[in-house]
């Protein structure tokens, strides 16, 4: 396919690069020339404009910092949603606000013109290897059209659902993971005040539960996503040991805001009369007030 690709910073480049050795005639853009240099001296063309890329181009992808710059390119004068024509595939690989992708999408379908958001995880040296995974939602027959190129830039794909699903996905694995990292630096800090090694605590979260993802691959599912809180370590069990940690960080003069959050969601559940349930009932709390069950049967 004759491929053009607007964005080829630190993801973006190496993304391009793989389409590009898979065979794809690719056609490039970016604010600066320079960022594609390495994909010109490979064989990639280079676009003045997008509406010149728009003109000859089967599928044309977006890897851009952030929904600002997406929605420039799209929306601005000049953009895609202007001279994509019918028939045409977009791909966006931003880390992207999912309403500003249906709002494209709109547009866009309106044109005739099939669209993909597709975010990936895995960072620039997942990009390199083709170490991603890709996150992909849109109407099923156009992801379909758009697998074979997802499939030439991430070892793993992922059908998500409709459009803008790609991006719910991307950006709430995003906050699990920067949320578990302050959680994380908790505990470190107070272990090492309390007087453990770093490197120590380090490994202990690694070859524990933690670091195996236990509670994500075995308990969670085992339990609060099948709506099951007979107990397999009991709410009160749990509670036990977050004061400890709690008690600790006092004793050492240790801020841990999100250990107290997580106390006092117990602190209400013990209240309800929960001690003897499985641990993870506590997380029922966060779906009354969002007023939506998290529930998977079949895994």
């Amino acid at each position: 396919m004759k491929i053009g690709f607007i964005g080829v910073g630190h993801i973006g480049a190496p993304i391009a690069g793989q389409l590009l050795q898979a065979g794809h005639e690719l056609i490039v853009h970016d604010l600066r020339r320079e960022a594609a240099a390495g994909l010109l001296a490979a064989g990639a063309a280079w676009a003045m404009s997008m509406t010149e890329m728009a003109a000859v181009c089967e599928a044309v992808c977006t890897c851009l910092p952030d929904p600002k710059q997406m929605e420039a390119v799209c929306l601005g004068a000049g953009g895609l949603v202007e001279n994509l024509k019918p028939g045409a595939l977009y791909i966006d690989h931003t880390t992207n606000a999912p309403a500003l992708v249906r709002r494209v999408h709109a547009l866009l379908a309106a044109k005739g013109v099939a669209m993909v958001d597709a975010p990936v995880s895995g960072g620039m040296e997942g990009a390199q290897t083709r170490d991603l995974l890709v996150m992909a939602g849109g109407a099923p027959e156009d992801f379909a059209r758009a697998r074979p190129l997802l499939d030439a830039i991430a070892k793993r794909v992922m059908y998500t659902g409709g459009i803008g699903t790609g991006s719910i996905a991307k950006i709430m694995h995003n906050s699990a993971t920067f949320t578990l990292d302050l959680v994380m630096a908790e505990c470190w800090t107070t272990g090492v005040k309390a007087g453990i090694d770093p490197a120590t605590i380090v490994r202990v979260f690694t070859e524990a539960a933690l670091g195996n993802q236990m509670n994500l691959k075995v308990r969670l599912p085992a339990t609060y996503l099948r709506g099951d809180f007979d107990a397999r370590f009991a709410l009160a069990l749990a509670h036990k040991d977050l004061g400890l940690a709690l008690d600790l960080a006092r004793e050492t003069g240790t801020p841990m805001r999100l250990n107290a959050l997580a106390k006092a969601e117990m602190d209400e559940a013990l209240a309800r009369g929960w001690a003897t349930r499985d641990a993870s009932i506590f997380l029922t709390l966060q779906e009354e007030r969002a007023g939506v069950e998290v529930r998977v049967k079949d895994r």
